[in-house]
C-alpha cells in the first residue's frame, strides 16, 4: 500500500486562510511495533493547522450552524471540551470573528489551556472528578452558560450531527483513497463519538465488511458496553480527550468487531516509543489507539492493513507524558527499590535534576530560579553539600526597606543555615516529623548531597503503594 501522490492541482493551490489547510493529512506506515503479519498505518492528524483531528469538526460545527442560522455575525459560541475541539473551534472563530467560551475539565494539560487562552478563548475550568448530572460536570456547565447569554450558540459536539458529518465527508474518503482501497481495519477511540459515527457512515457504504476496533482507556465504560458486559462504575484516567462515563448519543457500534481496554501506562509507553523510534510526537490518546492496534494485529493469522490516528500533537503533553519526573511521580516509570529513603527521591543532585543555587549567587538569581521553576525555596550548595536554604521570606527580609538594589546582594548573608540533613538510611518516621515541622528534608548519601524529600514526595510514595 503506497500513499497517493498529491495532485498537481493541489500542490499549486494557494490557500487563503489557515482553515483551508484542514484535512488531507498524510498516511504513513510505522514499523517500530510488533504487529505480527499485519501492517500499521497512522493518519497524522497532528498536521492539521490547529494540531489535531478536532480541527475538522471545529470548522464543520461552525459552518453548519451558520447555514442553519443558529449563529449570527459577532455572536458567542459556547462548548464543553477536553481541549482539542476547543482549539479547532478557536481557529475557526478567529477567522470568522466569533467570541468563544470553553468549559474544560481541570485534568487537562497546562499546554492546552495556555494555547486556548493565547488564541483568545475564554476558559472556565471545572471539576473532572464528577459525573454527568452533577452541576459542575463540564457539559452541563457549558449548556447553562449558553442559556444565560442572549444569542449564544451551544455547539454541543456530543449530539451535533455536523460532528460525524465532517468525518463522513473528509476523514473516511481520505483513508479510503490513501490506502488504495485496501484498508481492512480502523482503530478509533471515542470522546464525542463523532469520528466513530462518521467513519461508520462512510465505510458502511464503500466497504461494509471493514472492521472498526475500539480503543478505550481503563476507567471508561465504553469497552464494556461494546463487549456486552455489565457497565462498571466509571473510574478515572490520565489520557486526555477519549473515554466516557456515559454512552454518547452518536455512539454507533455497527462495524465495531473488537474493543480493547488500555491502561494509562500502556498508552504513555506507546506514545513515547513512537517518538523515540519513529520521530513522531503524538499525544496521549494516540498511544491508546496504537496500543489497541498492536493488540488487535497480534491476534490476526492473516495479513491485514490497519489504520489508526495520531489524533493530536505531543507538544501539548510535554509537562506530563514526556516529562520523566512527572511519569516517575505518577508511578509510570519504575525504578529499582532500595528499601530506604532513596525510594522517595525522584530528582537526584548527581543527575543535575535538583534546582539549587550557590552561596556566591545573588538574591536576584535565586528569585529568578524560584519564578522560573515555580518553587518557593532553594537549597544552597557548596562542594556537593547543602550549606543553607534560601526562601521567599529570606528575600523579602532583604528588601523590607523597599530598595530593589538589595536584590543584587550575595544571598549567603540572608540564607538560613539551620539545615536538617539525614542519611538515606534514616527512619521514615523521622522524615514525617521533619515534614510536619515545615522543614525541607535534605538527604545525603556517601557523605554528599543526594536529594530532597518534600511533602508531595512522601504522599506520592504512599499513593504508589496502593496501586
Amino acid at each position: 500500500m503506497q500513499l497517493n501522490e498529491q495532485s498537481e492541482h493541489t500542490s499549486r493551490h494557494q490557500y487563503k486562510r489557515p482553515i483551508d489547510l484542514i484535512g488531507n493529512t498524510p498516511l504513513v506506515e510505522v514499523s517500530c511495533f510488533d504487529v505480527g503479519p499485519c501492517r500499521l498505518f497512522l493518519k497524522l492528524e497532528n498536521q492539521n493547522p490547529g494540531g489535531s483531528i478536532k480541527d475538522r469538526i471545529g470548522l464543520s460545527l461552525i459552518e453548519q450552524a451558520e447555514k442553519d442560522g443558529k449563529i449570527k455575525p459577532g455572536g458567542t459560541l459556547v462548548e464543553a471540551t477536553a481541549g482539542n475541539t476547543g482549539l479547532g473551534l478557536a481557529l475557526a472563530a478567529i477567522t470568522k470573528g466569533y467570541r468563544l467560551i470553553l468549559v474544560i475539565p481541570d485534568k487537562m494539560s497546562t499546554e492546552k489551556v495556555n494555547h486556548l487562552r493565547a488564541m483568545g478563548a475564554e476558559i472556565i475550568l471545572t471539576r473532572s472528578d464528577v459525573e454527568k448530572g452533577h452541576p459542575e460536570y463540564y457539559q452541563d456547565y457549558a449548556q447553562r452558560i449558553s442559556e444565560s447569554i442572549d444569542g449564544a450558540f451551544y455547539v454541543n459536539q456530543f449530539s451535533n450531527p455536523a460532528n460525524p458529518l465532517a468525518h463522513e465527508l473528509t476523514t473516511g474518503p481520505e483513508i479510503w483513497e490513501q490506502s488504495n482501497r485496501e484498508v481492512d481495519a480502523i482503530v478509533v477511540a471515542v470522546g464525542s463519538a463523532g469520528t466513530l459515527k462518521g467513519l461508520t457512515n462512510y465505510f458502511r457504504k464503500v466497504k461494509p465488511e471493514l472492521e472498526i476496533i475500539l480503543a478505550d482507556p481503563e476507567g471508561s465504560i465504553l469497552a464494556d458496553h461494546v463487549n456486552r458486559l455489565p457497565l462498571p462504575k466509571p473510574g478515572s484516567w490520565f489520557v486526555e480527550g477519549i473515554g466516557e462515563d456515559f454512552i454518547p448519543d452518536q455512539f454507533d457500534d455497527t462495524l465495531i468487531s473488537r474493543a480493547f481496554t488500555i491502561t494509562d501506562g500502556e498508552s504513555f509507553a506507546a506514545a513515547r516509543t513512537l517518538l523515540r523510534k519513529e520521530g513522531i510526537l503524538a499525544g496521549s490518546s494516540s498511544g491508546t489507539l496504537i496500543s489497541a492496534a498492536v493488540k488487535y494485529a497480534r491476534e490476526q493469522t492473516e495479513p491485514k492493513n490497519i489504520v489508526t490516528f495520531v489524533c493530536d500533537s505531543g507538544n501539548k503533553y510535554l509537562s506530563k507524558m514526556f516529562n520523566d519526573f512527572w511519569m516517575a511521580d505518577q508511578g509510570f516509570i519504575e525504578k529499582e527499590q532500595q528499601g530506604n529513603l532513596e525510594d522517595l527521591i525522584t530528582r537526584t543532585y548527581s543527575e543535575r535534576s535538583v534546582i539549587t543555587v550557590k552561596a556566591t549567587d545573588t538574591l536576584l538569581h535565586a528569585l529568578s530560579k524560584m519564578r522560573m521553576f515555580e518553587i518557593s525555596q532553594l537549597p544552597v550548595v557548596k562542594d556537593d553539600q547543602v550549606v543553607g536554604i534560601i526562601d521567599e521570606w529570606d528575600i523579602l527580609t532583604a528588601v523590607e526597606k523597599g530598595s530593589e538594589t538589595a536584590l543584587t546582594s550575595l544571598l549567603e548573608p540572608y540564607m538560613s543555615t539551620n539545615v536538617v540533613a539525614v542519611t538515606v538510611d534514616e527512619k521514615l518516621s523521622t522524615i514525617i516529623t521533619l515534614l510536619k515541622q515545615g522543614l525541607l528534608v535534605i538527604v545525603n548519601k556517601d557523605g554528599a548531597f543526594h536529594g530532597l524529600i518534600t511533602k508531595m514526595d512522601y504522599l506520592n510514595h504512599l499513593r504508589k503503594k496502593l496501586t
